[in-house]
């Protein structure tokens, strides 16, 4: 008789563990779980490791035995891994393993993986949402109906908003999310730019797209190149009267010059999905500039973005005690 494979879900309240659970042959596994308290508690860094949820202890004594583990949050740290040395996979289901020292788990023989494109539908979705939010100043609107007045004065022409359609929106970045925004605005009837040089598209340099473009929304990474890629200067050269929308990273905006441009009135609008800080602090310049629409970095926030995280890391286990490589390993050197 076959003998279960120990294996670890570490699910928390996004990622939950019955759709981890769901992703694999229940007769096949001897499935153990663990819930971590994210969101509800928030991520940290734990010891060596960014953004994962402090519980070293009890992932410890979960993992005894395991040879896979499932997990979003969960932080595989040097302690973890010298406590645990049946452990062979650590699937984590988000776009990066920010969570894992990859060094550490390299030298105790432990494939990594990770999820990427797991959030691009839901971000793009989110970036054209808060796009129109900002465009049409329905945030505005609606506080205006809630506080009991009837803005009949928004439909003066300098109070109106603008329209995608027809319009030159200029996307900084174009991987999984910037093309997903882009095919989503041009059904719309909005002429595209593009200001990338790894797209496979035509691309244009980043000072003509600020020019030319009524709407600019980044979608770069961030990295040593793009990091403070949009200042002062950046806005400036925007035509007066332009939104920007930033659901990327925070570190890509100036967020001191977008609060400026804002106040002085040089931007219409501006729609936030990230921050240079998190959570917002209460000095922060954005949450006194006008005009401006901010959701606390939920733009990868669906259901179908937790399901679909799911099903990535359960093919990756199923892959791996099945003999097969994984298809997105962060640490391949351990494969050989």
């Amino acid at each position: 008789m076959t003998v279960p494979e120990p294996i670890l879900l570490a699910g928390d309240r996004f990622v939950l563990n019955r759709l981890l659970a769901a992703e694999l042959a229940p007769d096949a596994w001897d499935v153990r779980t663990l819930e971590l308290p994210w969101p509800h508690v928030p991520f940290g860094k734990v010891a060596e490791v960014d953004e994962a949820s402090d519980v070293e202890d009890a992932l410890i004594e979960s993992l005894r035995g395991a040879r896979v583990c499932l997990t979003q949050m969960a932080p595989l740290t040097a302690r973890v891994l010298d406590a645990c040395p049946d452990l062979e996979l650590f699937a984590v289901s988000r776009g990066g393993p920010v969570n894992a020292n990859l060094a550490a788990a390299t030298e105790h023989g432990v494939a990594v993986t990770f999820a990427p494109g797991r959030n691009a539908e839901s971000t793009a979705e989110h970036t054209i949402g808060m796009m129109l939010a900002a465009m049409r100043r329905i945030p505005v609107a609606h506080d205006s109906v809630v506080a009991g007045r009837w803005e009949s004065a928004m439909f003066a022409y300098t109070e109106t908003g603008l329209e995608i359609a027809d319009s030159t929106i200029g996307l900084v970045g174009y991987g999984a999310i910037g093309s997903r925004v882009a095919a989503a605005l041009r059904a719309m009837g909005a002429t595209v730019l593009v200001a990338d040089p790894y797209a496979d598209v035509e691309s244009v340099p980043l000072d003509e797209l600020l020019r030319r473009s009524t709407v600019v929304s980044l979608h770069a990474r961030l990295t040593d190149e793009t990091r403070g890629m949009i200042g002062a200067r950046e806005i400036a050269l925007m035509p007066a009267g332009s939104v920007l929308v930033n659901c990327a990273r925070g570190g890509l905006l100036d967020y001191d010059a977008l609060a400026k441009a804002l106040t002085d009135g040089h931007l219409f609008a501006a729609a936030v999905d990230v921050y240079d800080e998190e959570p917002l602090p209460a000095g922060h310049p954005l949450r006194a500039a006008p005009n401006v629409v901010m959701t606390p970095h939920l733009a990868g926030a669906s259901r179908a973005v937790a399901a679909r995280a799911a099903r990535m890391v359960g093919v990756e286990a199923a892959r791996w005690l099945a003999g097969e490589p994984p298809l997105h390993c962060a640490n391949p050197e351990v494969l050989s």
